[in-house]
Order: structure tokens, then sequence, then C-alpha cells
């Protein structure tokens, strides 16, 4: 073998000892801290037409889907997140989110954006105690109802909400969150929050929270969910109360049911300084037709016994039927087809009061 040959083996087996060596080291360095943080995101759009065709151009008692015939920008949300996921563990949540439906409507008080909104913004760390208590700090949504605030972890069988999603429950809450997993089918969950809706305290005391989860299996999923605290500003004494319950069975992959019930009352808050009640029934049907069309309907009673939650002494009902289509991955496209009704003449007709108002919602949403 000449010379030339003898140095170019050497530098040949030079460079492959390097290049493992350099290989060995990416490997074993720590990851960057970024690498361990996920984004998810979030867009949905609507416009929703009123067949009542309303002077005023709003839908009555909606919540999100308030202003009729108009197309909306209803969120787009992008979410940051280091999951924890074992005892010991530690990590956070962000959700941010900006539209002129969602935001608007679902934000806190002492924390207004307009159109803008920190949704959700906390730390977690699970504690190594038993199977991992888990403790979370900052902004959260509650963990009342059956329905939820649509984001990329999860949307709606219906593109509007309930009548008991606006007006029976809260959105946020704004302390301290602690789950602990008895079993895999048994969880408590205890808050300690500013209370309904309010990032910054409008008293001095607090509202006490708790949760029960219970999944025994065969498709059944069971919470039960209460609430206790003062919410009036400046009051610290009269408190607001509610039980919630909600349940959903899968009888199959083509059929699920659930149900959501309500009941809440509030002290010395009627003039005269009588107690406050109200309470609501749900029921939900989601039947998956097709791999790519479902058909979800709803029917719902809201009796605000004394006013207090939608300003009029009414009951609500409301039945809601909702094809939906995903064409692809993520991509969902809906219609809400509902008809609201009250025993009193709350709803605009043209320009004179009506007992009810129907309306039809055009709904597309986007999650990665």
């Amino acid at each position: 073998m000449n010379r030339m040959n003898r140095t170019a083996l050497l530098v040949a087996f030079v460079i492959t000892v390097f290049l493992s060596r350099a290989a060995i080291a990416q490997e074993t360095a720590p990851k960057p801290w970024y690498s361990a943080i996920q984004v998810n995101g979030f867009v949905t759009s609507s416009l929703s037409y009123n067949l009542n065709t309303p002077d005023s151009r709003k839908n009555q008692y909606r919540v999100f889907d308030y202003d009729d015939n108009s197309f909306k920008i209803d969120a787009c949300e992008l979410v940051f997140h280091k999951d924890a996921g074992s005892p010991g563990d530690a990590g956070f949540r962000i959700d941010l989110t900006a539209g002129s439906s969602i935001p608007a409507i679902a934000r806190s008080a002492g924390l207004n954006g307009g159109d803008f909104d920190v949704q959700q913004a906390y730390a977690s760390y699970i504690a190594p105690i038993g199977r991992g208590l888990k403790i979370d700090a900052g902004k959260f949504v509650t963990h009342t109802g059956y329905e939820l605030i649509d984001g990329h972890d999860g949307y709606n069988d219906n593109a509007t909400r309930s009548f008991l999603f606006g007006y029976a429950i809260p959105f946020t809450h704004t302390g301290l969150r602690l789950g602990y997993g008895f079993s895999d089918a048994f969880g408590a969950s205890l808050f300690l929050v500013n209370g309904w809706d309010v990032a910054v305290d409008n008293n001095r005391s607090k509202t006490v929270g708790a949760q029960l989860s219970l999944a025994p299996g065969g498709g059944v999923t069971c919470f039960v969910n209460a609430l206790y605290g003062p919410e009036r500003v400046g009051n610290n004494s009269d408190n607001r109360m509610l039980v919630d319950f909600c349940g959903t069975v899968a009888l199959s992959d083509l059929v699920t049911v659930g149900i959501n019930g309500d009941y809440g009352a509030e002290q010395r808050v009627l003039q005269g300084g009588g107690d406050a009640r109200w309470m609501g029934v749900a029921a939900y049907l989601r039947l998956n037709l097709l791999a790519d069309f479902s058909l979800a309907l709803r029917g719902e009673l809201f009796d605000d016994k004394d006013g207090v939650r939608t300003g009029t002494v009414q009951k609500l009902t409301g039945v809601t039927i909702t094809p939906e289509y995903r064409p692809s991955p993520g991509f969902v496209v809906r219609a809400d087809m509902r008809l609201d009704s009250s025993d009193q003449e709350v709803f605009e007709k043209i320009d004179t009061p009506s007992k009810s108002q129907s309306t039809i919602c055009l709904n597309a949403l986007f999650v990665f």
C-alpha cells in the first residue's frame, strides 16, 4: 500500500471516529427546554340566521352565537403546554384566544382584553403522594357542565351552546385545583378559587368546589360537581350554591347518549332579601351514521324561577339538531337547526315580542 493510500485510510478513520463521537454526544446531550413544549391550535367560524328577523339583529339568550345574519370568526386559539404525566413531574398550560364571539363572553372579570383572552394559564405539579396528587395553580375552565368551550382538546356535538351552559354554570375559575385518582375508575378533585368568572376576586371570601368522577366501564362516565361561596361584589357572606351532574353512556360505536342536570341557589339576592333558585336539565343523543358523518340532537329545559340568571322569571326550552360532516382529519363542518321557546314573550320577532325563535347556524372548525 503506497503512502497516499495509507494517508487516505488514516483520514477516513479519524473522520469516522469523530462522527461517531459526535453522534454519541448528540444522543446523550440534554434536549433543549423548548423541545418539551407542545403547540396546538383551533379555529372556528360561523354564520347564524334568525328566522324571526329581529330588528336588533341579535339572537336572544344565546351564548356565543348572539349576532344574527353575520359571518363571524368565533375564536382562534393557540395552546402552549407541557404536560405533567407522573409523580414528580411539573408542567404548564396557556390558552390564548382571539375572536369576535367566544373571548368577549367567556373572559373573566379583572383580565379583560376585548376580543382577546387568556382563557387558561396555570402551572401544574404532580406531588409524589400515592398514585400522584395533581396540583394546578392559575386560571382554568370550569369543571361543571356537560358542554365545554370548544378548543383543540374537545368540541361539542352541537354548534350552539345550551341554556344550561350559558346561564346555570360559570365559564372559568382562578385559584387552586387538586386532583387525585384513587383508581382507574374513580377520582376526585377539590377547588379553592376566587369565584365565578373572576380573575381578580370581587370580595374577601373564596369559593370552594368539588368533583367526583366515576368510569365503571361499559362506556359509562359520570361526574358530580359542586360550587359554594359568595359571588357578588363586596358581599362576603351571601353564598351561591351549584350542584351539577353529567353522565354519558356509549351504547355502541354508533350511539352515545348523555344527560346534564343543574340546581343553583343564591342567598338574599331578591328584592326584600329572599333567596333565588334556578334549575335545568338537558339530554343529548349522538348517532355516528357514517365514518365521516354524524347526527346530534339536544333537548333542554331551563327554569329561571326567580329571574336572577336571565333577567326574567321564565321557563326556557330548546330543541337542537346538528348534522356534522368531517371531510378531512381535523376539519369539521356543522349546521345547527334550533327552536327556542319560553312561557314569556321574551324573543324579538321583527319588531314585536314572541314566545319563540328559530335559528340556523353554520359552523366550520379546524383543530390541530
